[in-house]
């Protein structure tokens, strides 16, 4: 039996035990809980990532969320969003638009926590989502989405096959040889399928140095629309002697909404060519592209475009003038007029106006629309048979009688080459001469005014006609001389209401409808 001092002993040492135990227990436990709320944030704190980021661009219409890559590949990934507010949609000009348009980055929907850490600095990653029609728009354009149309010869068959085989992938590229007879194929060659062109006699050629294959190369791309394949977006067009560096076609033509009008190219002759052909067409040796619906238009018209220029050499430059009628050049030019240079040694660009003023008269246009500012649209008018050429906010000429478009998109030599001595023809693009006949003199009709219509919802300019007196004509068509004032209404242009005895003549300059080519 022990003694009562000893028993208070053993007491006071229990219940010291147990009050250690206990502290020790809370101690555990606040430590316990501590590494639970530390791990918890190592696993869901993406924002402050020990080293790299990379973000992942979900274009799925679905919930599935974005995630972010680290070093600390053993953890777990953690989706950065469960759901993003509905992307606001911004058209090509930058606008809002309830259509689609290019892609619109979204801030991530923050926590009150993830605001709170903002307050300390922390930045919330920026997540990317695609709308629909975004998607539709945007996506890659691929192999499978060119079709190439080979025009071809029967005669040299044997020795140009060798090349196409370089470069075509069997059952992966695209795409038909279009030759003027039948030739012997073997199996298994590595070779597109073997067309026969259709038959082009009933088509006018009076050009003596060139052959009449340039008609059957000139109708390969609308040939091939015809096949009916699926799932199109690009024609190219090449000869059999080009070989394609595939991947690097797909790379340019991913740059280009198949959707819109699109005819891509580039000069491959000499500058003398350039000048004799066209330093605006796309030459068919090197191969050029065109995006689907252009393609549409262009078999719609082309055959009626065709027995418009006999004369032309090769098939190429029939293609180019086919687009100037389309009015792709004139109204969707390759760049807009970016800046004016070397002022001081040029004429004022407005008659009977100081260089100053007549810059400032002109921005009367550039604040309504710069980009369609001097860009060129072509009409006709049936009745009186004038050519009319529109350069936007600047300039109208009419002409007596008809100039292909092909002749009206180039400007007339109404300047000097920058040295006065050197030849005059020498520039980098397409001239044409001033006419000397004094019937065929342009009647000129210059800006004057231009002002919204915020009933009509359009843009109203005035141009009036130069005070200078045309020479004397013996031609007995109508003059445009009754004309002193023209009002286009700003890509296409079309005559509206044209009365015999109207000194004002209307024009409609707007986007080229379905189907709408400029031609008499």
């Amino acid at each position: 039996m022990y003694s009562s001092s000893h028993q208070r002993m053993l007491q006071t040492s229990s219940k010291s035990i147990l009050t250690w135990l206990f502290l020790i227990t809370i101690v555990l436990y606040t430590l316990y809980s501590s590494n639970i709320i530390l791990f918890h944030n190592d696993q869901d704190d993406c924002t402050t990532p020990t080293t790299k980021e990379n973000f992942q661009i979900n274009t799925h219409n679905d919930n599935s969320s974005e995630t972010m890559d680290t070093d600390e590949g053993d953890e777990k990934k953690k989706p950065l969003v469960d759901k993003l507010p509905r992307p606001r949609e911004v058209n090509d000009d930058g606008d809002d638009d309830d259509g689609g348009g290019e892609v619109e980055a979204e801030v991530e929907a923050r926590t009150e926590e993830t605001k709170k850490e903002e307050d300390y600095g922390n930045n919330s990653p920026v997540v990317v989502r695609l709308t629909p029609k975004q998607m539709s728009e945007r996506q890659d354009t691929e192999v499978k989405h060119i079709v190439f149309g080979i025009a071809g010869s029967s005669n040299l068959w044997h020795i140009r096959k060798e090349y196409i085989k370089i470069w075509w992938r069997p059952n992966k590229t695209r795409g038909v040889v279009w030759l003027d007879q039948k030739v012997k194929t073997q199996k298994n060659e590595g070779l597109p399928n073997i067309h026969i062109s259709g038959d082009t006699s009933k088509f006018r050629y009076t050009n003596r140095q060139g052959q009449r294959s340039a008609l059957r190369i000139s109708r390969v791309v609308t040939e091939t629309l015809k096949l009916g394949m699926k799932d199109v977006r690009w024609f190219v067009m090449g000869d059999d002697d080009t070989v394609f560096m595939v991947d690097n076609v797909v790379r340019i033509l991913s740059k280009y909404n198949h959707k819109h009008f699109y005819y891509i190219g580039s000069s491959s002759e000499s500058h003398v060519q350039n000048m004799h052909f066209s330093y605006a067409m796309a030459y068919g040796g090197g191969g050029f592209a065109i995006s689907y619906p252009l393609a549409q238009e262009l078999a719609k018209m082309q055959d009626r475009c065709i027995q418009r220029y006999p004369a032309l050499y090769g098939s190429d430059d029939r293609i180019q003038a086919c687009m100037a009628e389309l009015g792709l050049l004139g109204a969707h030019p390759v760049a807009p007029l970016v800046s004016l240079h070397h002022l001081d040694v040029v004429q004022p660009i407005f008659p009977r106006m100081t260089r100053v003023s007549a810059l400032k008269h002109l921005m009367k246009s550039v604040n309504e629309d710069s980009g369609s500012i001097m860009q060129q649209s072509i009409c006709y008018d049936r009745h009186n048979y004038w050519s009319i050429s529109v350069s936007w906010g600047y300039v109208v000429q009419i002409l007596r009688g008809v100039l292909s478009p092909r002749e009206m998109e180039m400007p007339s030599r109404t300047f000097l080459n920058w040295y006065r001595r050197a030849d005059y023809t020498a520039y980098a693009f397409n001239t044409r001469p001033v006419a000397r006949h004094p019937c065929q003199k342009p009647f000129v009709y210059y800006m004057s005014n231009t002002h919204f219509d915020s009933t009509t919802k359009q843009v109203i300019g005035v141009y009036n006609h130069d005070k200078s007196k045309p020479p004397f004509c013996r031609w007995r068509m109508n003059s445009p001389e009754k004309i002193t004032s023209v009002s286009p209404r700003r890509d296409c242009c079309r005559i509206l209401s044209p009365q015999k005895k109207a000194t004002t003549l209307y024009l409609w300059v707007g986007s080229c409808q379905e189907g709408e080519v400029t031609e008499l």
